[in-house]
């Protein structure tokens, strides 16, 4: 099994510029510390329903209260600010930076526990089998290997994605090594079981990251969902 970049094609130059942007770093950088509330926030107001601050200030008022801890108070103004900004972006790009977002924070989380085995937009390729052209949007390129596809939103999961991770593990599996693939969504976990209930060849395989689990990915490997009963094997 080896890594290798992918295809600067023109769509690749495009969302380079994107991933680049100044508010994606910024806006990565507080999420990959903020707690599950404030996340709720961010994918609330990065939605675009809304560019009032102060009605997001209303609708969660456990983030801005008077009483509560400044630091944490500093923090959710600072998403609020910084999600505000995305969601004034014209519909197409504001989807397009809230997946670069996801991906940012991903990056950010595993680049504490693995450093510079940490990539972007890598394609992985086994021996004697057909190399997928889709990159993976983010892998840590290690003895212990991980690749992980992002999502803003749970109805993101479609059977492509979850058919294309379940057989880079597979073909891993063929070479001796531990594959731990997994999606990271930026959504509550419930929402991604239900879709993933939906999906054929997800659990037993496909590790899930929500927005309740975000920060494990400093910490330690995903590991697969458990199988559901009454769930599509």
């Amino acid at each position: 099994m080896r890594f290798q970049d992918a295809a600067l094609d023109a769509r690749a130059v495009v969302y380079a510029g994107i991933q680049s942007d100044p508010l994606v770093a910024e806006a990565s950088a507080l999420l990959a510390d903020a707690n599950p509330a404030q996340r709720v926030l961010a994918r609330a107001v990065m939605n675009g329903e809304s560019t009032d601050p102060d009605s997001w200030r209303i609708m969660f008022p456990t983030l801005f209260a008077d009483g509560a801890d400044p630091s944490a108070r500093e923090r959710s103004e600072a998403i609020l600010h910084a999600s505000l900004h995305v969601a004034d972006r014209g519909e197409a790009v504001r989807s397009q930076f809230r997946g670069a977002i996801v991906e940012s924070v991903t990056e950010r989380l595993l680049a504490r526990r693995a450093g510079p085995a940490v990539k972007r937009e890598r394609r992985i390729l086994f021996d004697g089998v057909r190399s997928e052209i889709h990159p993976y949007d983010v892998t840590v390129e290690s003895a212990t290997p991980e690749a992980y596809d992002c999502k803003w939103g749970a109805r993101g999961i479609n059977p492509e994605v979850l058919l294309q991770l379940a057989t880079a593990r597979a073909n891993a599996a063929a070479e001796g090594l531990d594959l731990a693939v997994a999606l990271v969504v930026f959504d509550a976990h419930r929402s991604g079981l239900i879709r993933l209930a939906r999906q054929r060849g997800a659990a037993g395989v496909t590790g899930l990251v929500a927005l309740e689990s975000l920060r494990g990915l400093a910490r330690a490997r995903p590991v697969p969902i458990p199988r559901v009963a009454g769930a599509t094997p």
